[in-house]
C-alpha cells in the first residue's frame, strides 16, 4: 500500500516515548488499517496507533501514533497496511487488590482504583520501591495576603481522587486519567502517561478555579511525593536545576572540609557515585558534619530564583548562590536510587517552587509547586470598582474611552482553568549531570515527531493554505513580513515578560507609543485573548513552514487561550472572554473566543487528550446562546433568548459553531453535529442575502436557521475569527450543500466591492466596512474560485493600499521598509527595541491579523500578482 510517510523530530528526540498525529488524503485509508514504523536505518520500531478523525466518506483523516522509549533515530517512516512490531517489554495495566499496576518494563506504578488521597500509592524501579504517596497538595487562604505582612491562616488540603479511568492500556502507551477535588473546591483532572521501556512518566494536571474571588485565595498548589532514602547521608544527593547546570549537593557533604576524605571520595560524591572508603580522620567525625535535610528553589519571577537550604525545621535557612531562570528540574535520592521531578516552563509559569524536605531521614518528600507558597496568595478579584457603570448606556460610554466592555459581576474568574505538564522519573541510582541536563531539556521541550509541510499540504487538511512562496517580489514581501512579525512577537514576549501563571502564552492587544509599552492597564486594550485569531496565524504559519519555534509559540498560546480565556464550569461554561486587563475581565463572553478552530491544529498534530477535552466541551456550543445574548448592549430590536429562535451571528458566532460541529463529526462520527452543520449551511445558502444577512435565528430543537429572514447587516469582525478558514474547509469538503458556496462567494465579492456595485446587487450600500487589508483575502478567495482577474486586482489593491476603510486605517501598509528602531528616553529606563509602526488606534494588533493571519491573499491568487 502506498502513502508511507516520512517523519522527523520537531526539535529534539523523544527518547522516553512520544505521541504524534499524521493526516491522510481523503479516501486513501479505511478504518482498521494497521501501521508499521521503521527507523531511518530500517529497524522495526514498535508503534501503537489509533484514529483521531475521519473524512465524510469514512476514510481516515487523522491518526495518532505512539512510540516507546529507546535510542532515537534521526528520522522514521510510517507505513500503512503493515502490521506493527511488538515491543519486547510492553506497557501492562493489571488490576488486583483494588489497585492498578502499570508497568513499563523499567518502572511500576501502583494506583488506587477507588481514588482517595493519592494519585499513586507507590513507584518502583525494577523490584525496589523508590517513591510513595504521589499526591496533590494545596493551600487555601480565606482572604488576600496583607500588603504589610502579618499572620494569615492557611488551610492545607490534599487532592481527593474521585474517579480513575484507564484510557489506553498498551502495548506501547498507557494513559490513566484521575479526576477529583481539593476538598470542596478546585476540581482537577490528571493524566498519567506511560511508555514501554520508559523510566519517565509524563503528568498532565488541569485544575479549574471555582472559588469566590472575594474570599477564596489559592496560596499554594503542588504535586508531592515521598522518596525512600536508604543510603548513608554522604551517599544521598540533591540536584536542583539552575539557569545553567545544577545545584549539586550531598545531604552531608564531604567536600571543602578541613580534613580531606580523599580525592576519589570527593569526586564520587560530586558525580553521584558511592563515596567508598573515607579517610579515617573524616570517617570518625562524620557525625559533626551538618546534614542539610531541606532545600528550596523559589522562582518568583521570570528573572530570578532563590536557592536556600537548612538543617532542620527549627533552624535558619542558608542562602545558596541564586540565579535567573531555573529549568525546573530536580532529583533527590542516593546511590541506590531516587526520584527526579520537573515542571515544564517552570520559570515562564512563575511563581513556582521546588522543595526537598527531610532528605536526612528515611523518607524525604519532594514538592513541585505550580503556585509557590512564598508568593502572595493568588488574587483573582476584579481590578476596579465599576466606576458607576451600572447601565448599558454607561458601559458603552466606558467602551468609548477605555475600550473596556464592563458589566457588574462579569469580571469573574470562576470557571477558568490552567494546565501544567510535569514529569516524575524513577532512578536506580543518582543520575549523572549530563543525564540530568538531558532529562530537564526533554521535560521543557518534549520530543514530537512531525510530517513535513509538503506532506501536510498533500493530505488536504486545515482548509486552503500553501507553502512559502518567494517567486515574485510581492510574494517575497509577504513572506518577509510574516517572518518579521513572528520574530517581533517573540522579542516582545521576552522584553515585556509576557510570562506568569495566568499570562504565559498570550500576547498583548495594542501598543501605547507615548509610554513605549503595551496598553497592559487600559481597559480592553491589554491581553489579546485570541482577538482577531493570532492562534490561527501561528498554526497556519507552522504548518506552512514546519518551524519548531513557531510550533512552540503556538502550543503555548493554545494551552493558554483554551484554558484561561474560556469558562469550563458555571453560568458561562463554553464561552470565552474578550480582550481585557484581566483575561476574564470583559463582559463580552462569546464562542468566538472558545472557538474550536483554535484548538484543532494542536489536537490533530499531537493527539493531546487535554486539548481533546477542550474540544469535547464544545459538543453543543449552540446551547450557550441561551445563557447570554452577545448583542444585548447594542440591540435596536426587541429580543430575549428564545430556544426556538436564538440570535446567532452568521460571522463570528456561526464560524465558531461550524468549527465545533465539524470537529465533533470528524472526531466522533456525531450525527447530531453533522446534521446541524449541514443543515445550517443549507439554511445560510437559502437566505435571500446569505451571509450578508448578518444574523440568523436558530431553533435549538431542530438545529436549523430560519431561512426566510430578509435583512442586510455586516460587521468588520465577522470574517476575522476563523470564518474564512472554516468556510474554505467546508467548501473543499464538497459536502453537497446547495447554495452555501454561492452565499459565501457573494459575501467575499461584495464586502470590499465599490458601493455602486453593492447597491446594484443588494439594493443598498454596505456600511461599517473596516479592516480592509484583513478582508482583502475575501475577494482573493472569490477570484481564485472563479478565475476573476478583476477581483484578483481588487484583492491585491486592498492588501497593499488599504483604501476605502470606513473605520480604521492601517499605517503598516504605508511603511515600505519595516524595521526595528531603538527607543531610549525619559520614560524608558533601559534601551529597548521597538517597531515604529506599532501604535495608533490599535494598528499593531489589527495589522497583525491583516498581515499574518490573512496573508492567504498570495495563496489564493497564483495567477494574479499585481505587484510583480
Amino acid at each position: 500500500m502506498t502513502h508511507s510517510t516520512g517523519l522527523r523530530w520537531l526539535d529534539r528526540p523523544g527518547e522516553q516515548g512520544t505521541t504524534w498525529g499524521v493526516p491522510w488524503p481523503r479516501g486513501a485509508l479505511r478504518p482498521g488499517t494497521p501501521f508499521a514504523l521503521t527507523g531511518a536505518d530500517g529497524r522495526e520500531v514498535p508503534v501503537q496507533s489509533w484514529v483521531t478523525a475521519t473524512w465524510p466518506d469514512g476514510s481516515l483523516k487523522w491518526t495518532a501514533h505512539a512510540a516507546g522509549a529507546g535510542p532515537a533515530a534521526e528520522a522514521y517512516r510510517l507505513e500503512p497496511g503493515r502490521e506493527p512490531a511488538v515491543p519486547g517489554t510492553p506497557v501492562t495495566v493489571t488490576r488486583e487488590d483494588g489497585a492498578l499496576r502499570v508497568g513499563t518494563g523499567a518502572v511500576t506504578w501502583t494506583i488506587g482504583q477507588q481514588g482517595g488521597g493519592t494519585l499513586a500509592r507507590s513507584i518502583a524501579h525494577g523490584d525496589r520501591e523508590v517513591a510513595a504517596d504521589v499526591r496533590l497538595v494545596s493551600l487555601r487562604q480565606r482572604g488576600p495576603t496583607p500588603d504589610e505582612g502579618g499572620p494569615v491562616a492557611r488551610e492545607q488540603l490534599t487532592g481527593q481522587v474521585e474517579r480513575v479511568t484507564v484510557e489506553q492500556d498498551g502495548p506501547v502507551r498507557a494513559v490513566v486519567r484521575l479526576e477529583g477535588r481539593h476538598g470542596d473546591w478546585l476540581p482537577f483532572t490528571v493524566r498519567l502517561y506511560f511508555y514501554a521501556g520508559a523510566e519517565h512518566v509524563r503528568i498532565m494536571h488541569t485544575f479549574v478555579h471555582d472559588g469566590d474571588p472575594e474570599r477564596d485565595f489559592l496560596a499554594g498548589l503542588g504535586l508531592r511525593a515521598d522518596v525512600v532514602m536508604r543510603d548513608e547521608p554522604h551517599d544521598r544527593h540533591v540536584r536542583l536545576a539552575g539557569s545553567h547546570g545544577f545545584h549539586t549537593e550531598a545531604v552531608r557533604g564531604i567536600t571543602g572540609l578541613r580534613r580531606d576524605p580523599g580525592e576519589s571520595a570527593r569526586r564520587a560524591q560530586v558525580e553521584g557515585r558511592p563515596a567508598g572508603e573515607l579517610h579515617p580522620e573524616v570517617a570518625s567525625r562524620l557525625h559533626l558534619v551538618p546534614a542539610w535535610t531541606d532545600h528550596t528553589l523559589d522562582q518568583l519571577s521570570a528573572d530570578g530564583y532563590t536557592l536556600r537550604k537548612r538543617t532542620g525545621e527549627r533552624h535558619g535557612w542558608v542562602t545558596v548562590p541564586s540565579g535567573t531562570r531555573s529549568a525546573g528540574y530536580g532529583y533527590v535520592g542516593g546511590v541506590s536510587g531516587g526520584l527526579a521531578f520537573g515542571l515544564r516552563d517552570f520559570w515562564r509559569l512563575h511563581p513556582t517552587r521546588l522543595d526537598v524536605r527531610n532528605a536526612a531521614t528515611d523518607r524525604a518528600s519532594v514538592t513541585v509547586w505550580l503556585w509557590s507558597p512564598s508568593a502572595p496568595a493568588m488574587d483573582l478579584r476584579f481590578y476596579h470598582d465599576g466606576m458607576g457603570q451600572d447601565t448599558f448606556a454607561e458601559q458603552l460610554e466606558g467602551l468609548e474611552i477605555t475600550y473596556e466592555d464592563y458589566e457588574p459581576g462579569f469580571g469573574d474568574a470562576r470557571g477558568v482553568a490552567r494546565t501544567h505538564e510535569l514529569g516524575l522519573r524513577a532512578h536506580g541510582r543518582t543520575p549523572s549531570a549530563r543525564d540530568l541536563a538531558a532529562h530537564a531539556a526533554a521535560v521543557n521541550e518534549p520530543g514530537l515527531l512531525t510530517c513535513a509541510p509538503e506532506r501536510l499540504r498533500a493530505a488536504g487538511v486545515f482548509g486552503v493554505w500553501d507553502l512559502p512562496d518567494r517567486s515574485t517580489p510581492a510574494r517575497a514581501a509577504v513572506e518577509d513580513r510574516l517572518d518579521f512579525l513572528f520574530d517581533l512577537y517573540v522579542r516582545e514576549r521576552e522584553q515585556r515578560r509576557w510570562y506568569g501563571f495566568w499570562d504565559y502564552g498570550d500576547v498583548m492587544h495594542t501598543y501605547d507609543p507615548d509610554r513605549h509599552t503595551w496598553r497592559y492597564d487600559v481597559g480592553g486594550y491589554a491581553w489579546d485573548n485570541s482577538e482577531l485569531s493570532p492562534d490561527l496565524w501561528l498554526w497556519l504559519q507552522y504548518v506552512r513552514t514546519g518551524r519548531a519555534e513557531v510550533f512552540r509559540f503556538a502550543e503555548a498560546m493554545t494551552r493558554h487561550t483554551g484554558e484561561v480565556d474560556v469558562y469550563h464550569l458555571g453560568r458561562w461554561k463554553g464561552l470565552g472572554s474578550r480582550h481585557n486587563v484581566q483575561h476574564w475581565g470583559c463582559s463580552c463572553k462569546q464562542v468566538r473566543i472558545s472557538n474550536a478552530a483554535y484548538r484543532r491544529f494542536h489536537y490533530y498534530l499531537t493527539a493531546d487528550e487535554r486539548t481533546g477535552d477542550l474540544l469535547d466541551e464544545l459538543c453543543a456550543p449552540e446551547e450557550t446562546f441561551l445563557t447570554l445574548d452577545p448583542l444585548r448592549k447594542v440591540r435596536e430590536d426587541v429580543y430575549t433568548p428564545d430556544p426556538a429562535a436564538l440570535s446567532v451571528g452568521l460571522g463570528t458566532d456561526w464560524g465558531a459553531l461550524a468549527a465545533a460541529w465539524l470537529t465533533r463529526w470528524e472526531r466522533h462520527g456525531d450525527e447530531r453535529a453533522r446534521d446541524r452543520l449541514l443543515g445550517t449551511m443549507a439554511d445560510i445558502g437559502a437566505l435571500p442575502y446569505g451571509f450578508l444577512t448578518g444574523e440568523g435565528r436558530l431553533d435549538l430543537a431542530t438545529g436549523r436557521i430560519d431561512s426566510t429572514r430578509e435583512a442586510i447587516s455586516v460587521s468588520h469582525l465577522s470574517a476575522l475569527f476563523g470564518l474564512p478558514e472554516i468556510c474554505a474547509e467546508l467548501i473543499a469538503l464538497d459536502l453537497g450543500v446547495p447554495g452555501f458556496e454561492r452565499a459565501w462567494l457573494d459575501y467575499c465579492r461584495l464586502y470590499l466591492a465599490p458601493p455602486e456595485q453593492q447597491e446594484a446587487e443588494v439594493g443598498r450600500r454596505l456600511s461599517g466596512i473596516s479592516l480592509v487589508q484583513a478582508h482583502s483575502r475575501l475577494p482573493a478567495y472569490a477570484a481564485a474560485r472563479g478565475g476573476d482577474a478583476g477581483l484578483a486586482a481588487l484583492a491585491w489593491r486592498a492588501f497593499f493600499v488599504d483604501e476605502g476603510d470606513q473605520l480604521n486605517s492601517n499605517p503598516l501598509q504605508r511603511e515600505d521598509d519595516w524595521r526595528l528602531t531603538l527607543v531610549d528616553g525619559p520614560h524608558v529606563p533601559h534601551p529597548v527595541r521597538e517597531a515604529p509602526f506599532v501604535g495608533t488606534n490599535g494598528a499593531a494588533q489589527y495589522g497583525l491579523a491583516a498581515i499574518c493571519n490573512l496573508a492567504l491573499v498570495g495563496r489564493y491568487l497564483p495567477q494574479a500578482d499585481q505587484r510583480g
